[in-house]
């Protein structure tokens, strides 16, 4: 089913009419979507580089200088695709009592000593990307690590001039965070 751009602008945006939107969604896929959306996506930002993947609402995967990386609508840049996000990200953590009640009030609060909810947010613009609940102590959580190369090789047959290995280099982040023993 051929959707038009408007269509698909009409739905990011989150105004295209229920029923337009249930027989998009719940249709055939017309084999140039993918395109289609990147496109769209494309137009939408202000910065040049090439979006390979988007990862999720305000946030791509785009080629950068030879490298991928995540960045955001406002143009803030989080480094490597492999890497989770989320460790360069600005981190609202509401693990008491008066922190929850902020956006939990009353009996709807969770308990502090069981978890913590942790709120994601740009640094560059402020928007909320994520928010996680989970239980105290619990590590951040990798959302997705998609193989780019896979994708675009298999799914699409389109591959990518640069191959790069898909595997989670979030240690590389944490690392700099340790303090030598000695």
């Amino acid at each position: 089913m051929a959707v038009s751009k408007d269509d698909l602008r009409d739905l990011f945006a989150g105004t295209l009419a229920w029923d337009k939107t249930k027989e998009i969604i719940s249709g055939p896929k017309d084999d140039d979507r993918f395109e289609a959306v990147l496109e769209l996506l494309q137009e939408q930002v202000r910065w040049p580089e090439r979006i390979l993947l988007p990862l999720r609402e305000h946030l791509y995967i785009v080629e950068s200088g030879g490298s991928r990386i995540v960045k955001c609508d406002c143009g803030h840049e989080f480094g490597d695709w492999r890497r989770n996000w989320k460790m360069s990200a600005a981190i609202i953590a509401r693990d008491d009592i008066a922190s929850m009640e902020e956006i939990y009030p009353g009996l709807r609060r969770p308990d502090p000593n069981l978890c913590e909810i942790r709120e994601f947010i740009c640094p560059g613009c402020g928007v909320l990307l994520d928010v996680e609940s989970v239980p105290v102590g619990y590590p951040v959580v990798f959302d997705a690590l998609p193989d780019i190369d896979v994708f675009y090789d298999d799914w699409l047959g389109r591959p990518l001039e640069d191959h790069q290995d898909c595997e989670d280099r979030t240690a590389e982040i944490i690392s700099k965070w340790a303090k030598p023993l000695l």
